[in-house]
């Protein structure tokens, strides 16, 4: 018999397909990524490898909820939802500053705040479990 699927791996399977979608595509196609987010990549090619930096971060703590158990799996998601936090506030500050247009900046905090509330639940109910 299988058991039920509970809140806490919904939560968590969503944030780890957020996070390969995302993480992938800042990784294999960062010029695509660079354009999505109002920049143009030839005039600002540093971009195309800080997206690269940030996509295989952001593969491989999106594959870490798929494959850890455990105690390893909750220091990974507080890792994550720090990780995430931290993304929000940079995004914010990006568009107050003008390094991104405003709309990009707000997305990205709307996709930060997402993957936060989704480690917090992941976490957060599945705590019991892991402790």
């Amino acid at each position: 018999m299988r058991p039920e699927t509970s809140v806490s791996d919904l939560a968590r399977y969503a944030l780890g397909a957020v996070r390969l979608v995302n993480g992938g595509l800042c990784l294999l196609a960062p010029a695509r990524a660079t354009r999505q987010m109002g920049v143009e990549p030839e005039a600002n090619p540093a971009a195309l490898y800080v997206l690269r930096l940030f996509g295989i971060r952001t593969v491989m703590i999106g594959a870490e909820v798929f494959v850890l158990r455990g105690e390893e799996l909750a220091r990974s998601l507080r890792l994550g939802l720090l990780i995430h936090a931290c993304d929000g506030v940079s995004a914010v500050a990006a568009g107050a500053s003008g390094h991104l247009p405003t709309r990009t900046a707000a997305r990205a905090a709307a996709i930060s705040a997402l993957n936060v509330t989704l480690s917090a639940v992941a976490l957060r109910t599945a705590a019991p479990r892991l402790g």
